[in-house]
């Protein structure tokens, strides 16, 4: 049963998320790989819209940015202020004009209308609350991609692939009953897709979704 983030969850992660600002590109380095492999899978096209949601230090916005070039948009949406400050950093030092920021949750952002492409990278807790999906998916057009990339646990006899989703769950997910959650963590926002694939990556320990609306 699915339960919705409690104001309690919210502010747990916000706090957690304030404490690993700093060293949170360091740590996500490892999936780096991992990232463009998402990025390439929205097949995003120059003039195009495409949501960054959770964006954090804004890892991916320069691989987003350069695929829809200086014609399209880029809406970044992250709610800890010491994530957001620095994505904002990396926008003015890139001097990207059409990359816009919002420092808020998502289920509250002010997205555009009609955007073409979602991406919603290592963001467990935004894909519980079924007010953050409802948003986006408003906000996208018919036959726009959406792809999404996390933890999930793997098969049981794959145990050292479930000791690693369980640490870094442990350090990076605060959405109540986040262990069941994992063991189909885009559950919520498959049921919103027209279509959807599911593959598995790290001995099938990180999932990527591939979808449409």
């Amino acid at each position: 049963m699915h339960h919705p983030q409690t104001p309690e969850a919210q502010q747990a992660a916000l706090a957690l998320y304030q404490r690993r600002a700093e060293r949170y590109d360091l740590e996500l380095a490892a999936f780096d790989a991992l990232r463009q492999e998402a990025i390439a899978a929205l097949h995003l096209q120059p003039g195009e819209t495409v949501l960054d949601l959770g964006c954090g230090t804004g890892l991916s916005l320069p691989a987003l940015q350069a695929a829809v070039g200086p014609g399209g948009h880029v809406l970044g949406v992250e709610q800890c202020p010491a994530m957001l400050a620095q994505a904002e950093a990396r926008v003015r030092a890139g001097h990207w004009c059409h990359v816009r920021l919002q420092g808020c949750a998502v289920a509250q952002a002010r997205l555009p209308r009609r955007a073409d492409a979602a991406l919603f990278f290592f963001t467990h807790d935004i894909q519980q609350q079924e007010a953050a999906l409802a948003r986006v998916c408003a906000h996208l057009r018919p036959g726009a991609r959406v792809v999404a990339v996390g933890l999930c646990w793997a098969p049981p006899w794959l145990g050292l692939a479930n000791l690693f989703v369980l640490g870094a769950a442990l350090y990076s997910i605060r959405a109540p009953d986040y262990l069941a959650s994992l063991s189909q963590p885009w559950r919520l926002l498959a049921a919103r897709l027209a279509s959807h694939r599911v593959e598995k990556r790290w001995l099938d320990s990180i999932y990527l979704l591939r979808g449409c609306i």
